[in-house]
């Protein structure tokens, strides 16, 4: 396992990205620039998702699967491997990102939603670089391989990176490989982060354990886990190193300050959107 401040070496040992043409106008990345996160107290989970966000805070709203509703205090909507439907609610995101692994995690029904974020591009093998301001969150990804028809394609999926209030979040995604050190560089500190623990159709839960304890990110939400007893078997392997928290609803709202002292996975539980 890795310290958050060894982050902060893996950036020099690892330089994983080129500087781009237009890096002079590209916002600073907190997140890969600082290894250590400050130490909070607890998190708050408080408001609905249909509330303003607090000053200096971040709102995740589990909705299924692997979608969530991230809200920044400027109001802007996000929504993970959004696959068209949100529940009974005529609510759009600002933003989507998506996976291309399975239809569960993409759709082309895209109507009125403004900022599209798919984690592949249209070659085979060449991954995609977003790095893009809205209002108050950069939202920017690091590309992974994915599983496709027999064979690996390099940098085909995305791992999702939200920077909003201070605080580093990260989706994992429909993650197949285990990151590599230039890849954990890339995605520098993760305070916040969504890992699905299936172990079946992304990684074994055992590999998957690896990546959340070498992240070593103060609160960690699991996603795509399908039935109680897969979610209970990663729990149980990873209670050791993490306090496991229930939540009684699909919310929790966190700002830097006020993150577990602990690192801590939080079960939310799923639940479509409903005006």
């Amino acid at each position: 396992m890795l310290p958050r401040s060894a982050l902060a070496l893996a950036l020099i040992a690892f330089p994983v990205m080129q500087v781009p043409a237009d890096a002079q106008v590209r916002r600073y990345s907190h997140c890969i620039a600082i290894a250590d996160a400050a130490p909070g107290i607890e998190y708050l989970q408080q408001a609905a998702w249909t509330d303003p966000v607090a000053e200096g805070t971040a709102r995740i709203s589990y909705v299924g699967h692997s979608m969530f509703l991230i809200q920044s205090e400027g109001g802007v909507d996000i929504v993970t491997d959004f696959n068209g439907y949100l529940g009974p609610s005529d609510f759009l995101p600002d933003a989507v990102t998506m996976n291309r692994a399975h239809s569960s995690h993409w759709t082309d029904n895209l109507e009125g939603i403004a900022h599209v974020f798919r984690g592949w591009s249209d070659q085979f093998g060449i991954g995609i670089d977003h790095h893009t301001e809205l209002g108050d969150v950069l939202i920017r990804n690091v590309t992974s391989d994915i599983r496709s028809f027999g064979t690996v394609e390099e940098n085909g999926n995305s791992i999702f990176v939200f920077e909003m209030a201070n605080l580093c979040i990260a989706h994992l995604g429909h993650l197949h490989q285990e990151p590599s050190d230039a890849q954990y560089a890339a995605l520098g500190r993760v305070d916040v982060l969504m890992v699905p623990v299936d172990g079946i159709y992304t990684m074994a839960q055992d590999t998957m354990m690896r990546v959340v304890q070498r992240l070593q990110s103060s609160l960690v939400i699991p996603m795509h886990w399908f039935n109680p007893s897969r979610l209970e078997h990663f729990l149980a392997g990873m209670s050791g190193q993490f306090v496991v928290e229930y939540a009684s609803g699909s919310e929790v709202t966190v700002s830097l300050s006020t993150l577990p002292p602990q690192p801590t996975i939080l079960v939310l539980q799923p639940a479509p959107l409903m005006r």
